[in-house]
């Protein structure tokens, strides 16, 4: 077991033999005739436990406790009393004590109380190094240290500046979206529009909504269009889920970007466009190539740059920073500020593959939170609530950031289109709502 443990017992022969105890169970054990004298040796951030008597001479156990809180409320105290300071034992529980032990305790019931509490001093200690390194870093939304990750914001950062088409390819939940918004935002069209396509959406009827149409060219509406790449003109044109697009648009998108012009339907004559685009795709595009599943003109035109984003399970040292940042945003969204990791869940983050990538990390973030024991003024919750409760945060999340589109929400979601028109209407989610103007 790492870590300290402070031994306070003003009995001299009680604490040379618990001293002697303690370290042929292999403990580090440093001990105090009194409270002054510890509290006088207390480290900043002490990473152990301390264990102390109760009845002792000027600061007893108890004084000794409120000083401990006072200096740090996350410091493990195991407390030693007699029989009958067993009623003031346990109060000191409520005020924080991490457990108590009537005199006389057997050493192994002693040292497995204190392996607890180091296991537990650890945990906390691990969970402010992660908050600490979070602080100390430069707030980018692209949260790790990992080497892979620092060459991905410093590629992204020189991309941007160099205004070029990126092609930007990694499996679902690696965070696709958030590279393309990054490239417009840390580049020199931030100030322009940022025009995002669910390609997966657009069937052979979507091609208005790509490329705009003219008045009276499309049946049902007298009015002209302006399509997406035209509405981009001067910023960006996210095209997420390029690789879902149907061989006609694909042909029809080749020529607008090698000529950056694009001719709405129905229209007389293309219009010049000022056009940068990022295309997302989950699979890789030279795979689709080789198999004829996708134009090799348009690939070499959108990858004239490309960047792969590494999945979750290739970011070892990165996923418990990534969890702590979640959680953050949980406690905060769920109003839950009281909620602590645990080591089950710390061991959960660390040895789950997670195939679903940053967003299954995040979306564990705020199960955890949820199914966190509710607070005192909250009434209990019963299973099946909370897990309607989380179940419609996590529906609303993927409608607010797919803009109300149903179909972009299921692949967030990851989820068939049929579940979630189910749970829609049995929560009451209007999709309608979350339409972008």
């Amino acid at each position: 077991m790492s870590g300290q443990v402070m031994f306070i017992e003003d009995d001299e022969a009680l604490r040379f033999a618990t001293v002697q105890a303690l370290e042929l169970a292999g403990l580090s054990v440093r001990a105090f005739a009194g409270a002054e004298a510890a509290l006088a040796a207390l480290p900043a951030d002490f990473d152990g436990v301390i264990v102390s008597d109760i009845r002792m001479p000027r600061i007893d156990g108890l004084q000794l406790l409120a000083r401990l809180r006072a200096i740090d409320a996350d410091l493990p105290v195991i407390l030693v009393t007699g029989h009958g300071d067993v009623p003031m034992a346990v109060a000191a529980l409520r005020d924080g004590a991490f457990d108590f032990l009537t005199k006389p305790f057997a050493t192994d019931h002693l040292v497995a109380t204190i392996g607890r509490a180091l296991e537990r001093r650890a945990l906390v200690i691990e969970n402010r190094r992660l908050r600490a390194a979070l602080d100390a870093g430069d707030d980018h939304p692209l949260i790790g240290d990992s080497a892979a990750i620092v060459r991905l914001r410093a590629t992204i950062a020189r991309l941007a500046a160099a205004d070029l088409d990126v092609l930007v390819e990694g499996e679902t939940g690696t965070g696709k979206e958030l590279a393309a918004v990054l490239l417009h935002r840390l580049g020199p069209r931030r100030g322009r529009p940022f025009v995002a396509v669910d390609c997966s959406a657009l069937g052979e009827e979507g091609a208005a909504d790509l490329f705009g149409h003219a008045a009276d060219s499309v049946a049902h509406t007298r009015l002209s269009r302006t399509g997406a790449i035209a509405a981009s003109s001067g910023g960006t044109l996210l095209l997420d889920a390029v690789d879902a697009l149907s061989p006609a648009i694909q042909a029809a998108l080749t020529r607008v970007i090698e000529e950056r012009e694009v001719q709405p339907i129905g229209a007389e004559r293309a219009e010049a466009v000022q056009l940068r685009v990022v295309a997302t795709s989950r699979d890789d595009l030279a795979q689709a190539v080789a198999a004829g599943q996708f134009r090799a003109d348009l690939y070499h035109r959108l990858a004239m740059t490309r960047i792969a984003l590494p999945p979750l399970r290739e970011r070892e040292h990165d996923r418990l920073l990534l969890f702590v940042a979640f959680v953050d945003q949980a406690r905060e969204a769920l109003a839950r500020p009281d909620y602590a990791i645990g080591e089950a869940e710390r061991q959960h983050v660390l040895s789950h593959g997670w195939p679903g990538n940053v967003r299954e990390l995040r979306n564990y973030a705020y199960a955890c939170v949820l199914a966190a024991e509710d607070r005192p003024d909250s009434a209990p919750q019963d299973l099946p609530s909370q897990v309607a409760e989380f179940e419609t945060r996590v529906i609303v999340d993927a409608l607010r950031a797919s803009g109300g589109n149903v179909v972009r929400a299921v692949e967030l979601l990851g989820v068939p289109r049929k579940t979630l028109y189910y749970k829609l209407a049995r929560y009451g989610i209007d999709p309608d709502a979350f339409r972008r103007a």
